[in-house]
């Protein structure tokens, strides 16, 4: 299943730079600018409120956007830098890139976990605990899955999944080469304070004969 692509509205600006650029911050927009695909340059704008939410929302650069500005077709972009005040730490000014849809792009895909009702570890009171909620992929602009799927089917306490014990969607495949980890099958917590409490009795024991050996 494809991922959906979420909207940013825009609005055409007429004229470029600092002076054009200057009246749409007077106006509450932040100017912008949308490049790439062999086409020419597009001077937009965004209403300040609304793209700020975005931008403090996280993953604003690594998500693929669906561009919307009147009279004119969606396309998709992903932003490839935000210009900010340095005293404000506000918005000043944003590029966007076109991408095609075969174009290949990194972006961050969730991961769902499935069969928890087969997975013994969990049955015997282990706890789920995920390292990864979302893996950075890099997949393809036009076929952009809207998770990845782990199983924890026949996973036991102390088990834990990794990318590489993962099917990937068609196309996409990790940014990061190693073999990371992406969550475990953790003891029950009842378990793990008999294990502590048998590791300080064996401590406190093998310092007692330390002792008796000395003297």
């Amino acid at each position: 299943m494809a991922k959906e692509i979420p909207d940013l509205v825009a609005e055409a600006r007429a004229g470029t730079g600092k002076g054009a650029a200057r009246q749409a911050r007077r106006e509450g927009k932040v100017p912008g600018i949308v490049y790439g695909d062999h086409k020419e340059p597009v001077a937009v704008a965004f209403e300040f409120n609304n793209l700020l939410t975005k931008l403090r929302a996280g993953r604003f650069m690594s998500t693929l956007w669906n561009l919307k500005v009147d009279g004119q077709d969606d396309v998709r972009v992903i932003c490839r830098a935000v210009q900010k005040d340095i005293v404000k730490d506000l918005p000043i000014h944003i590029d966007f890139m076109r991408l095609r849809r075969t174009s290949k792009v990194n972006l961050f895909i969730p991961v769902e976990f499935v069969g928890h009702e087969n997975c013994p570890g969990l049955r015997k009171g282990g706890t789920l605990v995920t390292v990864r909620p979302e893996v950075e992929l890099v997949v393809t602009a036009g076929d952009i899955p809207d998770h990845i799927t782990v199983d924890l089917s026949g996973l036991e306490v102390g088990d834990g999944i990794h990318i590489h014990d993962v099917t990937l969607p068609a196309g996409a495949t990790p940014t990061i080469e190693r073999n990371f980890a992406i969550a475990n099958i953790a003891a029950p917590s009842a378990l793990r304070s008999s294990d502590d409490a048998d590791e300080k009795a064996d401590e406190a024991e093998s310092t007692e004969e330390t002792a008796e050996a000395e003297e």
